[in-house]
């Protein structure tokens, strides 16, 4: 175990004042129990580890990630804001050099938020990790990012934002999603067209112990990483794989979560579910500081921690280890990409937000390109909502894709189709919001 002591800051927001409801698994009590053992356990008192306070992220900061339907004030509360914003402070923090590494310990959680956003899904509304990574690439520079998601439901907001884009590695260890919402996440699930390996998916049977977690980062994770040399690590540190937990299938403790910590090193944490409120958060969350913090965590346990009990079966194991090669071998050798640059790869899509009870069908197009990421045409109808656009022309796009992202707002403008058109200019550094035909913008916002 490594004695290199590390500066951890600690950003916490609880959210006091935002619950789905007083009995939900997602409420306040999510973080006070972890927050009282934190301070019980003298954390702040090792060398080295500070709290700080969450920021407020901008509108510009979320309108550069999302297509809010019909703008941010109305699928977000103040709660949304902060919690992405203490995402926005642990990459300053980091950044800047204050700290070496930095948890953000906020709520609510956001990896089950797309790209277009009408409501809540997954108890998610703003993808906290994408408005991170964002800050990062926009403001410090920083153009190869990996975002590891140890939560236990596959993190497909994050799969979806990303999905085009080479230069942003998602790698998702989750419980097979033939057995949990959100139902996805499946091995063959790579990437699109312009992005081809950049997805990486690990479902993973119920009841995978310690042993499965740290076989999977130790054959598949690393090894990708190493391959892939992200500039920054950042992990979805979701603790729902916690034996304990009200939601899941799975057997991990919170010794697996700190040595899976300590294996995977990660720059930036970011708090996603975990619902054991009692039984696990206040361990795991332990576990995790130290471990990225660089100090001892060999004496974090839960007071019911049996490892006999836990013990993952053979077959679990050999399951493991027969995913682990299907993986690694489509990593090695993945499809060649569909189509022709120059063309449109076409996705369909039914979203269900399951908090708010939202239907949406979208029709995704994207313009294959060997260059950029790809302008990104998005047409989206919501139960809540009638037919909208949204046009993204990627960060560091192309002369192509910026040209072809102009003429089809301007298509889109002449259009007597759309009640709402969107627009993410990421080279122009602007964003725009175009309602019911009105050549002038309705909201603009620059960054």
């Amino acid at each position: 175990m490594s004695t290199d002591h590390r500066r951890l800051g600690i950003i916490f927001f609880p959210a006091y004042d935002w619950a789905i409801d007083a009995t939900h698994p997602e409420r306040e009590e999510r973080l006070l129990y972890t927050q009282d053992q934190l301070r019980e356990e003298g954390i702040f008192d090792l060398p080295g580890i500070s709290e700080h306070k969450p920021e407020v992220a901008t509108a510009g900061m979320i309108e550069r990630v999302h297509f809010c339907i019909p703008e941010v004030d109305a699928v977000t509360t103040p709660s949304h804001l902060i919690a992405a914003g203490g995402a926005v402070t642990a990459a300053r923090l980091v950044m800047e050099k204050k700290v070496d590494r930095a948890f953000a310990m906020v709520r609510p959680p956001g990896h089950h938020a797309m790209k277009v956003v009408h409501g809540n899904r997954g108890f998610c509304s703003l993808n906290n990790e994408a408005v991170l990574v964002e800050y990062l690439r926009e403001e410090c520079g920083v153009r190869r990012i990996a975002i590891v998601d140890t939560d236990c439901h596959h993190g497909d907001g994050t799969q979806d934002i990303y999905w085009h884009d080479p230069e942003v590695l998602f790698i998702s260890l989750h419980q097979d999603g033939r057995t949990i919402f959100p139902g996805t996440g499946f091995v063959r699930e790579n990437g699109g067209p312009n992005a081809i390996g950049a997805t990486v998916n690990i479902p993973l049977p119920p009841q995978t112990g310690d042993e499965g977690f740290l076989t999977v980062m130790e054959r598949v994770v690393l090894p990708i990483l190493e391959a892939f040399k992200p500039e920054i690590v950042i992990n979805s540190a979701g603790q729902d794989n916690h034996y304990t937990d009200p939601i899941t299938n799975m057997s991990f403790s919170a010794a697996g979560y700190a040595r899976l910590n300590e294996m995977l090193n990660p720059h930036i944490a970011v708090l996603e579910g975990g619902y054991a409120i009692q039984g696990a958060l206040p361990y795991t969350n332990l576990g995790i500081c130290l471990a990225m913090a660089g100090h001892d965590f060999s004496a974090v346990r839960e007071p019911d921690y049996d490892p006999e009990r836990l013990r993952q079966s053979a077959r679990v194991s050999e399951y493991i280890d027969t995913l682990c090669a299907q993986v690694m071998e489509l990593h090695r050798r993945p499809p060649a990409p569909a189509g022709t640059p120059g063309e449109f790869a076409v996705r369909d899509k039914s979203i269900y937000y399951d908090t708010d009870g939202i239907t949406e069908e979208q029709t995704e197009r994207v313009l294959i390109c060997r260059a950029c990421a790809g302008l990104r045409i998005i047409e989206t109808r919501a139960s809540s909502f009638p037919l909208s656009i949204c046009i993204e022309i990627p960060f560091a796009a192309c002369r192509s894709c910026r040209e072809a992202g102009e003429k089809h707002l301007r298509e889109a403008k002449n259009s007597l189709r759309y009640r709402l058109i969107k627009l993410i200019d990421r080279p122009g550094k602007n964003v725009e919001s175009f309602s019911d035909q009105d050549v002038s913008p309705r909201s603009k916002y620059f960054f």
